[in-house]
This record gives structure tokens, C-alpha cells and sequence, in this order.
């Protein structure tokens, strides 16, 4: 795969995480309806983001993610050139999928519900720590060469 091809489906990976947790964020103050991912006693959203595990010092952890959604975006669009771009995308994508799979891990063992907006961001984000581990990979070999 090019170096652009692997920069523009970090990108397109990025986007839909910043539209989920765009969403995740308007639900989280959105206290007087439900979601449209509230659909059973398993799969509710709305458990999830309105939960004590929603916030981080009163901060949403859906604008956390969304701030670093943009910002791995803007890396791959506009600092791809630079060579140590894969790395820092790798960096903060490995500890976004770190952060998403404890709190999958919350989802499943503590609020016993799933939210499918949090599911998608972990695909989202597993998939740039993929993609940008590849990248890397890739750079180390034909640095080895």
C-alpha cells in the first residue's frame, strides 16, 4: 500500500471517529430524550454516556476522544510528509486503544450494556493503531535496507 493510501484511510478511520464521539458528546448532555442507540437493556447508549465512566474530571470522555480523533486526522492529511508522522499516530493511537478497550471492558463487566457508538470508536481507533503499526513496520524495514 502507498504512503498516501495508508494516510487517507487513517484519515477516513479518524473522520468516523470524530463523528461518532460528535454524537457520543450530544447525547452526553442531551438529558431530555433518548439516543437513537438506545434500543434495549443491552444495547443503551445512553447507560453508557451518562454514566460516572462518561467523564473524566468533568470533562466528557467523548471530547477527549473526539480532540484526539481530529488531531490524528490532521496528522494524517497534513504532516503525512514528515517522518515521524506513523510514529506519533501509532503513539496515540495505541493509547486510545488502550483507553477504548478499558472501557469496553467497563461496558461489558461493570454497566453491563453496550453502547454501539463506543463499539464503532473502538473499531475506528483499533484500525489507525493498525494501520499506522503497519506504516511503521513498513518505514523501520526500508530504513533496515
Amino acid at each position: 500500500m502507498t504512503d498516501s493510501r495508508y494516510f487517507l484511510c487513517i484519515a477516513l478511520c479518524a473522520a468516523v471517529g470524530v463523528l461518532v464521539s460528535g454524537l457520543a458528546l450530544e447525547q452526553h448532555y442531551r438529558r431530555d430524550s433518548s439516543s437513537f442507540c438506545n434500543i434495549n437493556a443491552t444495547f443503551n447508549c445512553d447507560v453508557v454516556n451518562r454514566s460516572a465512566y462518561a467523564s473524566i474530571a468533568g470533562i466528557p470522555v467523548a471530547l477527549i476522544g473526539l480532540f484526539a480523533y481530529l488531531l490524528m486526522m490532521g496528522l494524517a492529511i497534513f504532516q503525512k510528509k514528515k517522518a515521524e508522522t506513523p510514529a506519533l499516530l501509532l503513539l496515540l493511537s495505541s493509547a486510545g486503544l488502550v483507553f477504548s478497550v478499558y472501557l469496553t471492558y467497563v461496558e461489558a463487566e461493570v454497566l453491563r450494556a453496550w453502547c454501539l457508538l463506543c463499539l464503532t470508536s473502538l473499531m475506528a481507533i483499533g484500525l489507525v493503531a493498525l494501520l499506522s503499526g503497519l506504516r511503521v513496520r513498513a518505514d523501520l524495514r526500508g530504513a533496515a535496507r
